[in-house]
């Protein structure tokens, strides 16, 4: 090839995604061990679950962008953040994270879960390749979610509608909804004209719901965007939750949108988890926090506070497994380079080095 060759399609095909197949082949080569559990993060509130008996979850992958122009300047009419807030200018949300997943090259998922109706949850790209490439896959989402996916064009037949108290399994996999705490979906409408100040509320178990994934080897509690509630503690009376996942995020002045440090500390220890793990900072420009915060916070509490938990800080790409890294506080990637000097290198003199 020569540069009178290459083109704005070429590029796009040769860069995106910017990981190519890495991580698919990596999920697929993972052999979870016994009574553990492991977990990808796909960015966002993505997770890919993985057990010891080789059933593949995914939840949340989305597989979109954020503002790719400035446009007119002005938010979407009837967008949940000029619904919440009264404003107008457009949010500068830009995607700050890369494709770290190939979704037409999954393959083997045995069930697509979202928690809620938000296109950065809820993708058509990531709908399209796990019913193009598993087709035994289930689709599992409140009723919203699923009556999207019907619009989509997924057959009815391998949806399952859920709502909080509804149990699903997916092989050995114990799926349950339980109630989500997302005020921001609450006031998400399709109608841009149709006015929600002065109406009830509508129903969040239709359009919204958290998940426990209960495995051989660990039980996951995905958040999804949920806002800190007292009913996280009601969760945590009735269930067994080793790791939990909460969105959070630095809101700008005025907005409410995701959970702050202290929020994610008291939702760990009302769920009575083991760990906590804070995702969706990772992909917004608008809404990026340090993630360090938790950290340092739950320093100055734990012990004051007795906490049983600690806080786990993931990259967008890596692997957390349970329980192997449950006394962990960071992840970092595989520096590599592991076989150094178990060959002879070749320099011109010892000294060079």
């Amino acid at each position: 090839m020569d540069v009178t060759e290459v083109t704005k399609e070429s590029w796009l095909l040769s860069t995106f995604p910017e990981w190519g197949t890495y991580l698919n082949e990596e999920i697929e080569m993972e052999q979870v061990k016994e009574k553990s559990v492991s977990i990808w993060w796909l960015g966002c509130t993505g997770i890919w679950l993985k057990t010891h008996e080789g059933t593949n979850i995914l939840c949340d992958l989305w597989c979109g962008t954020g503002k790719r122009t400035h446009g007119n300047g002005q938010m979407k009419k009837g967008h949940q953040m000029m619904r919440m807030s009264g404003t107008e200018k457009m949010q500068p949300n830009l995607r700050t994270q890369p494709f770290v997943i190939d979704p037409f090259k999954i393959k083997d998922v045995d069930a697509l879960v979202v928690t809620h109706i938000h296109s950065d949850h809820l993708d058509i790209h990531t709908a399209a390749a796990v019913h193009q490439n598993c087709p035994k896959a289930k689709f599992i989402g409140p009723k919203a979610v699923v009556e999207t996916w019907l619009s989509w064009g997924i057959p009815k037949e391998k949806t399952d509608v859920v709502k909080p108290g509804d149990v699903v399994r997916v092989n050995e996999v114990e799926i349950v909804a339980l109630e989500a705490f997302d005020r921001t979906a609450l006031i998400t409408h399709d109608d841009p004209d149709v006015r929600l100040k002065e109406q009830f509320p509508q129903d969040m178990d239709t359009i919204a719901v958290n998940y426990l994934f209960k495995t051989s080897g660990g039980s996951i509690y995905h958040a999804g965007d949920s806002h800190y509630s007292n009913l996280f503690a009601k969760h945590g009376n009735e269930h067994q939750i080793d790791v939990c996942l909460g969105a959070y995020g630095e809101n700008p002045r005025g907005i409410t949108d995701k959970m702050t440090a202290s929020d994610l500390l008291r939702m760990a220890e009302s769920l009575r988890a083991q760990v906590v793990i804070p995702v969706h900072y990772d992909i917004w420009s608008n809404f990026m926090a340090d993630p360090s915060e938790i950290t340092q916070l739950w320093r100055m509490k734990k012990d004051r506070l007795a906490y049983q938990f600690s806080p786990y800080i993931w990259q967008v790409g890596g692997k957390y497994t349970y329980p192997d890294n449950k006394q962990d506080l960071a992840f970092n990637f595989d520096r590599g380079f592991h076989d150094v000097f178990t060959q002879e290198n070749d320099t011109p003199f010892p000294s060079f080095l």
